[in-house]
């Protein structure tokens, strides 16, 4: 089974280094930058306005907690979103890539 992780960041540069990280260490398959999100939020009581972009990561559904916490450990945010969904279907072609791209060798 595989997740989709969906987190926001302040920029692409940022988003590409974090991406690089996690896929680098076999944490992720892919994580994809949606440029041009504009977010309206209210933080420390007042209402914030600020341009991101959004990231989906592809990661096998058994390393989800580990994932959860490596993401938060490079994420700039303070409070960053990470919210992971499970995939109803995917190809099994698709499955096995995410699976064996993360497949840590000892």
């Amino acid at each position: 089974m595989i997740l989709f992780v969906v987190t926001t960041l302040p920029d692409e540069s940022t988003a590409a280094i974090i991406i690089r990280q996690l896929v680098e260490k076999k944490s992720a398959a892919c994580g994809t930058i949606i440029p041009g999100a504009r977010s309206i939020y209210r933080w420390k009581d007042a209402i914030e306005d600020s341009a991101e972009v959004v990231v989906i990561f592809k990661i096998p559904k058994a390393t989800a907690t580990t994932f959860e916490a490596e993401l938060g450990s490079l994420h700039p945010y303070e409070t960053p979103e990470i919210a992971t969904f499970e995939a109803a279907h995917a190809s099994q072609a698709y499955t096995t890539w995410i699976l064996e791209s993360c497949k840590k060798t000892a």
